[in-house]
């Protein structure tokens, strides 16, 4: 049986017009009759009635047809399937910020996977420059930018300019926090109070092509005397939570990373600058299946710790 012949009876029995079913398959009506005819002929039966006022499905047609919608529907699921490659190992890759509800997301989202697909994640927590360095290479699919909000025209000029969508995800302030062991626990300080303390700070904050110190006075208030400059996240709650002197400003924390490291906020009414985080990726990209998966989880966990 001839599968496209299949596809012409089909498309008549929608169309109910030879004439119509020609003319959406880009066929002669000659070659479509011809077509249905030895087809009807394989079968041994008559598929289409035809009068002056078009055809019409036989009984033995309506169940053919029943029949030929099934076997092209599951084919063309087949031929989706290797043609989109969903059978193949899955990747999905993101550079993001050193962030804490990011980090929660992600993990939640590693608890999703299929179990019998191949899947490969690629997670990496950098600054903003190399989350875009890496998206235009290639080399990730997904990134998320950290900005403060008087550097929002930049960012968006720079998107546009290299053919990135931007989408904000939220808005926030820096939280002050240390051990519960500090001598700034329970007060609520002034940028002052800092300057005996040791400052825990990212490695690699700053926002590309501008002069770093002057992205240094807005990133960072220049209060404390010391300063321990430190990549790895998790070695800055460690840091954080073994030493009372040290003190770091971050994006909000779940409450369950709060209590496993001891740490604590303190308020600082001082503490006024507005940061943005967006998900950045190219413009002729479609996200992935794991890619929504992900973005669906750090939007639930964005509304639970920071809120919309």
């Amino acid at each position: 049986m001839n599968l496209l012949h299949m596809k012409y009876a089909v498309a008549v029995a929608e169309c109910k017009s030879l004439n119509k079913a020609a003319e959406s398959l880009y066929v002669g009506q000659s070659t479509l009759s011809r077509a249905i005819r030895e087809l009807e002929d394989g079968l041994g039966i008559d598929i289409f009635e035809r009068s002056a006022k078009g055809v019409a499905l036989t009984p033995d047609g309506e169940v053919f047809i029943g029949y030929a919608k099934d076997i092209i529907n599951q084919i063309d699921e087949l031929e989706s399937v290797f043609r989109e490659g969903t059978l193949e190992k899955r990747r999905f890759s993101i550079s993001v910020p050193r962030a804490s509800y990011i980090t929660e997301a992600f993990a939640r989202f590693s608890t999703l996977l299929d179990k019998n697909r191949e899947t490969e994640i690629f997670y990496k927590e950098t600054n903003s420059q190399r989350a875009l360095k890496n998206i235009l290479q290639k080399d990730y699919k997904l990134g998320i930018i950290r900005y403060a909000e008087n550097f929002e025209k930049y960012y968006t000029s720079l998107a546009e300019e290299k053919g990135l969508k931007l989408e904000l995800i939220t808005e926030f302030k820096y939280v002050l926090m240390a051990s519960k062991r500090s001598p700034l626990a329970g007060r609520k300080v002034v940028y002052d109070d800092l300057k005996d303390y040791i400052e825990i700070a990212h490695a690699d904050p700053y926002v590309p092509s501008l002069p770093f110190a002057k992205v240094k006075r807005e990133e960072l208030p220049d209060v404390a005397a010391r300063r321990i400059f430190v990549f790895e996240r998790c070695s800055q709650f460690e840091l954080l939570s073994h030493n009372p002197e040290t003190f770091m400003w971050m994006s909000p924390l779940p409450t369950e990373l709060i209590e496993r490291y001891g740490l604590t906020r303190i308020d600082c009414d001082e503490n006024k600058r507005v940061y943005r985080d967006a998900l950045v990726y190219g413009e002729d990209y479609k996200l992935s299946a794991l890619d929504r998966l992900f973005i669906e989880q750090l939007y639930k966990v964005r509304d639970e710790i920071i809120g919309r």
